[in-house]
Formats: C-alpha cells, sequence, structure tokens
C-alpha cells in the first residue's frame, strides 16, 4: 500500500495500513548464500505488531498468525511456532527500534496543526523524562525455574524515555536491561539529540546540581520541584506576598556543594498545599508561576503513557524469558502506543475538545474491532465520541497558581550576576561532562 493511499484513508484510522505502509519503508533484509528464508523480515515484524494491536498475550500467536491465515498482502507461511520463536530469538531489536523512531518522525509531522503550542511557547520543544521497570517475566527457561520471587534474572530491565508533551509522542526511549540502574545515569543520554532551548521537565528523581548546570549549559532549559532541605541563598525577590513567592537563588548554600547558575523559585500556596518549584527560566514574565505550574502538572503525561504500554497494550503480560523476545515484545508495544496516542490527539483536534477528554483505553478496546470491520473509528468518534463515551470531561487537576501581574514584578538589576564557580559533592550515578560556555537563556 502506497503512502499516497494511506494518507486517504486516515493513517490513524486504519492503524493496520499504517503499519505496512512504515515496514515497507524499512531497509530490505540482506541477502546471504542459500536458499531464501522460508519467513520474511518484514512479515515476522508485521505479525508481532498486530498481535500486539490485537491483544494476543503469546508468542505462538504470531505463529498461528503467520501460518494458519493470511496476513495483509502475505501468503500462509509453512513454518513451525518453533522456527518462529527462534527467528525472533536471533532478529534482535534494532528493526524495531528503528521503526519507533520513524513512526514517531512521521507522525509529527502529521500531527503539527493538533501540537498544543500554548504550553512554553518559548520553548522549542517540551519534553518529560521518567522511567519505569518492567514486570517480572515467568520461571519458564530451566536457569530461572529456581529463582525466587523478586530475583534479579527475573527482571527484564526497565525503560528510560523523554516524551514529548505537545503532540503525545516518545521522543526517545532506552531499553536499560538493569532495573537497579539509578535513573540520573541514562538522563543525559535522552536528551542530547532535543534541539536548543528545548524545556525538559524531570521529577525529584533526576534532582541534582550538576545535572541542572549541564542542561543551562547545553543551552536547554528545565524544569523541577524543589527537594526537601535544599539549601539556597536568595539573589533578588521579583515578588513576594504571603507564601506565594518568585525569587532568583543560588543552588546550595554551603561551599561543598554549590551550582554554577542562578536560577528561579516559585512557591505558592493551594488547597492542596504548598508547591515550590525550581527553573532556568530566569524571566518570570516569560515562565509566570501558573504557566510553569501547568507544565509541570503534564509531567504526569509520561506516567499515563506508561500506564498504557503496562495496563492497556499488556507488557505486564510478557510472553517470553528470552531477553532478546521481551525487548521484541516492549519495542512492538511502544509503537502501536505510539499510533494510538497520535489517534487521541488527532481526535481531540477534530473534535476541538482537550485530548485528555479521549479516554485512551476505550480506544485500545475498540479500535481493532472497528479496523476489522472496515469502519472509519476517528470519524465515527468525532462524530458520536460522546454519546458513545469516548469523549468525557477529563478527571485530571487544573493547575490553581496565582496569576502575579506583570507590573507587580520587581526587575532584575542589570549588573546581577548569575553565574559562578561551581563546587559538586561526590555524588554516585551523576556521570560529570566538562564545563562548556555558558548558553544565554534570559
Amino acid at each position: 500500500m502506497g503512502a499516497a493511499s494511506v494518507e486517504a484513508e486516515g493513517v490513524v484510522g486504519e492503524i493496520e495500513g499504517f503499519l505496512q505502509t512504515m515496514l515497507a519503508e524499512m531497509p530490505a533484509e540482506a541477502g546471504g548464500l542459500g536458499r531464501p528464508r522460508i519467513l520474511p523480515a518484514l512479515a515476522l515484524w508485521g505479525g508481532l505488531l498486530v498481535c500486539v494491536l490485537r491483544g494476543f498475550s503469546h508468542v505462538t500467536s504470531v505463529w498461528r498468525l503467520l501460518a494458519a491465515r493470511q496476513l495483509w498482502f502475505y501468503p500462509r507461511f509453512p513454518v513451525s511456532d518453533e522456527a518462529v520463536y527462534r527467528r525472533l530469538a536471533r532478529a534482535g531489536t534494532a528493526p524495531l527500534a528503528a521503526l519507533l523512531e520513524q513512526v514517531r518522525d512521521v507522525l509529527t509531522t502529521r500531527l503539527a496543526p493538533y501540537a498544543d503550542q500554548t504550553l512554553a511557547p518559548f520553548a522549542t520543544e517540551v519534553v518529560a523524562l521518567d522511567e519505569t521497570t518492567l514486570d517480572a517475566v515467568a520461571r519458564r527457561l530451566p536457569t530461572l525455574r529456581d529463582a525466587p520471587p523478586g530475583d534479579a534474572r527475573l527482571l527484564p530491565g526497565k525503560l528510560a524515555a523523554a516524551f514529548d508533551l505537545r503532540r503525545q509522542l516518545w521522543q526517545r526511549v532506552i531499553h536499560q536491561p538493569d532495573p537497579h540502574q539509578n535513573e540520573r545515569v541514562l538522563a543525559r543520554t535522552l536528551v542530547d539529540a532535543l534541539p536548543a532551548r528545548s524545556l525538559v521537565v524531570a521529577d525529584l528523581g533526576y534532582f541534582g546540581f550538576a545535572w541542572f548546570d549541564d542542561l543551562t549549559a547545553r543551552g536547554l532549559f528545565w524544569l523541577s520541584r524543589l527537594r526537601a532541605k535544599t539549601s539556597y541563598t536568595r539573589i533578588h525577590t521579583f515578588y513576594q506576598q504571603g507564601d506565594t513567592l518568585d525569587a532568583l537563588v543560588w543552588l546550595g548554600a554551603y561551599r561543598t556543594d554549590q551550582a554554577r547558575f542562578a536560577v528561579r523559585l516559585v512557591q505558592f500556596r493551594t488547597h492542596r498545599g504548598l508547591h515550590t518549584y525550581l527553573t532556568n527560566v530566569v524571566d518570570p514574565a516569560r515562565f509566570p508561576p501558573h504557566a510553569l505550574a501547568r507544565v509541570y502538572a503534564r509531567r504526569w503525561d509520561i506516567e499515563l503513557a506508561f500506564d498504557l504500554i503496562k495496563t492497556h497494550l499488556g507488557l505486564h503480560l510478557l510472553w517470553a524469558c528470552k531477553p532478546v523476545v521481551v525487548a521484541q515484545q516492549v519495542w512492538a508495544v511502544l509503537i502501536i502506543s505510539q499510533i494510538l496516542h497520535a489517534l487521541r490527539l488527532e481526535i481531540a483536534g477534530r473534535a476541538a475538545v482537550d485530548p485528555f477528554e479521549v479516554s485512551l483505553a476505550l480506544l485500545v478496546e475498540y479500535l481493532p474491532r472497528w479496523a476489522t470491520d472496515g469502519d472509519d473509528p476517528v470519524a465515527l468518534i468525532v462524530t458520536r465520541g460522546r454519546a458513545l463515551g469516548f469523549i468525557r470531561p477529563s478527571t485530571r487537576t487544573r493547575s490553581d497558581a496565582p496569576h502575579i501581574p506583570r507590573d507587580h514584578l520587581i526587575p532584575l538589576p542589570p549588573d546581577t550576576s548569575l553565574e559562578r564557580t561551581p563546587h559538586y559533592a561526590h555524588r554516585r550515578c551523576l556521570p560529570r561532562t566538562p564545563p562548556s560556555p555558558a548558553h544565554s537563556l534570559q
């Protein structure tokens, strides 16, 4: 199926048609000596992806799909279940990882009209960082049968990811086999391809003076909560009234641990308690407290994206014990989730509603059925989504941070220094990068 015909039918409305197009653009399988393989690589990957999409729960489902019935335009393949399993075990994960990036790039262009550009409009991109540990595998291999519950050998690792908050897409994903590795080890790798002036949103698991300084030196914006008992020295107060504070501070009041760049400390109280944030966007007019709080609340998007792949797409029901087959299922689930997120964003844009008013759980349940019946899921949900319960009021908490008028802000004196010599306490899991010239992030 060509790209033009897929576009005419609606890329995300025909998920399997979209997958066919993407697979057809993958590099051809390298030839070798001897007779050609009975099962082509593209059919193997197509079968794996369709099994994830249709909710199958065992690797033998891939074999049945390929051997017992016709998949797309491929014939039925006379192969055994063991042959399919061996092919998966030998094939590795590089093709699926590359396909995830390919799908991301295509959808990034397609979703441009629906991207939320009101989210930190000063930033080039807005991404959230987080990690999730994969659930334990079954003790089926002889080497695992005696492993007690909770044994590290049963854990297939974890996913470290950067999630595009404007387009609801996986911007980058890394599979880490060691589930106990500290999340800050991969943090710099997750952001190294981001364009300058992108905004990185991360929780307290990433908190660290050297990490913050590295982001600023690379020309990236960042946003974090303030970790308890973190010392700081106030440089300038932009605004203060009661519990509401917007100030410029040095992180680290003691010489043994001091950050290089000055940052903003933003604090306010709501009915949910006291909220305190840090950011290197030092101009409060550019990133006021209410906008800052709205962006940080969207950090929860990556948690929901992890929940989609583990709960609704069945990643908690791992099909195999061999690490490579487990990793293949992980990448396949990520690819399907990428398409589902794009579908929700497009539906929301066409229906003129917030994306979080469109139920992802119902999309996962009904889209494969409707696509099989030949219906157009996008048009159906856009026109009848409210009546069918696919579009409903979002239960997400909305930010009630204060709006501070610009004329109430006390300007920063022009000769204020925003950089000093850093001193970092020796901490594990904080790989250092050489000092670099500061980028202006005013």
